[in-house]
């Protein structure tokens, strides 16, 4: 095809890698993505491409490798403006000690949107470019994320008590589904409900979102046996198990996430299994908390879907997915007791495709497939942290990569151009940080 016949598009990206989670396990060398309007139509050799297509802008990336944008499951995006205030102790201490009161004295609109810019500017700059987000006043971080340019799955808080976002469970959900029809034609933003836990939402206020759920097709986020305390205590008092009764009430189903599963048995993973419902695990979280472990090959080996989020960065404390990966991968090893368990290319589609799925997005991302919508990371690989190079999987999850993140496409709009961030102001939200840190530690 001559220059003159050659196909126009928006965007033609060259990498020395491009590694598409579809088909699973695949690294392509020498290949380029074109873009048009959005979506990738076209994944072939680069020298095949060179002569096919003509783009409005074209970029070499010769020491790179492109995946499918990270998509992080589970974030507290608010809460890292409390990074590192409440380290080394219990989750239950950490929650009612530290946690709670540090919400009730400071959360308001103007916190939930500033945390939401720094949390998102770190996710960015660590590759993902999808989070899924658990918190008060959703709709400042649904405005953050417009800003930014980033996607959101936003889980709107239900609790039994109140805070300072929503009096009962009948107001919280009453003002989530207002957020909901707030953001309607936003289509990188989708709300959706968050029952916190099951020991924080009783059964009258669940089984309202189970129906409400089912009747308006919203995905459900919850907490749930994140802790064998949990569990202990649900038995009782219920004589049920957390899931059994979620189970009972309606709320299982192929619409919902269900967060961290630690302490499970094997009725617990066969009941998942029959609901449909997809695992969210957050390891270094629940390390950092010592909630338990979650058994991610047993889910992987039932054949449940198991995504990976970070949690918030007050219990992480960041929001690198590319370390989640590298600690779930390591973790399951462990857990297992099999050195073959979640390899590296199976971590990556968890932390990609896996994610789609749980949020039931996998039809337009998380991976690099002609027709879906172009989220797109570029990590530069040639650095001496990263060589030599046999497999560029193996490096992305087995060695420090979420600094070697250098460029992100959402939809196909250039979202980080070499590090730097096109609708972002670091500064400004470094001095915001640094503003509320004063006022907290004051």
């Amino acid at each position: 095809m001559t220059e003159t016949n050659a196909i126009t598009v928006d965007t033609l990206i060259f990498a020395r890698w491009i590694i598409p989670v579809r088909p699973a396990n695949t690294t392509l060398e020498n290949y380029a993505i074109a873009i048009k309007q959005a979506k990738i139509i076209d994944i072939l050799p680069a020298t095949e491409a060179r002569i096919t297509y003509q783009a409005s802008k074209t970029v070499e990336l010769n020491d790179h490798v492109l995946t499918p944008g990270l998509i992080n499951t589970h974030s507290h995006a608010a809460m890292t403006l409390f990074r590192g205030m409440a380290d080394d102790t219990p989750l239950h201490e950490w929650l009612e000690q530290h946690i709670w009161p540090a919400e009730g004295q400071w959360v308001d609109e103007q916190f939930v949107f500033d945390g939401s810019q720094l949390a998102i500017a770190e996710m960015l700059r660590c590759g993902t470019t999808c989070f899924s987000d658990m918190y008060f006043f959703p709709e400042q971080t649904a405005k953050a994320a417009t800003q930014a340019g980033i996607r959101a799955h936003l889980s709107f808080p239900v609790f039994d008590f109140p805070s300072a976002w929503g009096q009962g469970a009948d107001d919280y959900i009453k003002k989530g589904l207002q957020v909901r029809d707030d953001f309607k034609h936003n289509d990188k933003i989708t709300i959706v409900f968050g029952p916190h836990a099951p020991y924080t939402v009783s059964d009258e206020p669940l089984k309202r979102v189970a129906t409400l759920a089912a009747e308006l097709d919203i995905n459900v986020q919850i907490h749930v046996h994140e802790t064998q305390q949990e569990v202990d205590d649900a038995l009782a008092a219920t004589g049920k198990r957390p899931l059994q009764r979620l189970d009972e009430l309606g709320l299982l189903s192929p619409r919902t996430q269900l967060v961290h599963m630690t302490a499970l048995n094997s009725d617990d993973i066969a009941l998942v299994k029959r609901s449909g419902s997809h695992v969210i695990t957050c390891p270094e979280s629940n390390l950092k908390l010592a909630s338990g472990f979650c058994p991610t090959q047993a889910l992987l080996d039932a054949g449940i879907n198991v995504a990976l989020g970070t949690d918030g960065a007050a219990s992480n404390n960041d929001l690198d997915m590319f370390g989640e990966m590298r600690t779930a991968a390591l973790l399951s090893k462990a857990v297992a007791g099999n050195a073959a368990a979640l390899p590296d290319w199976q971590a990556l589609e968890m932390a990609t495709l896996s994610g789609a799925k749980a949020l039931g997005l996998d039809d337009k991302i998380g991976s690099l497939e002609i027709g879906k919508e172009a989220d797109i990371i570029a990590i530069d690989l040639s650095a001496i942290e990263q060589q030599p190079i046999y497999q560029p999987i193996s490096q992305l999850v087995y060695s420090s990569c979420g600094h070697r993140v250098s460029h992100s496409w959402i939809k196909g709009q250039c979202i980080m151009d070499e590090r730097e961030l096109n609708h972002m102001d670091l500064h400004d939200i470094a001095h915001k940080a640094q503003h509320w840190r004063n006022q907290i530690n004051a």
